[in-house]
């Protein structure tokens, strides 16, 4: 996400300090254009109920 400028803030849901911690640890994880690529792949985006 840190790769997409339009995303403003995650959502991440931690419950739990090891969730954060985790979360935190991801921020130095570098992807290359070829991961990201294959990641995003099969994503099929669904639209936001309750919303126009």
């Amino acid at each position: 996400m840190l790769n997409k400028p339009h995303i403003a803030a995650p959502i991440i849901g931690s419950s739990k300090i090891e969730h954060l911690d985790q979360a935190i640890a991801a921020l130095e994880i570098k992807l290359s254009e070829d991961e990201i690529k294959s990641l995003e792949e099969l994503y099929q985006p669904h639209p936001i109920l309750g919303h126009a």
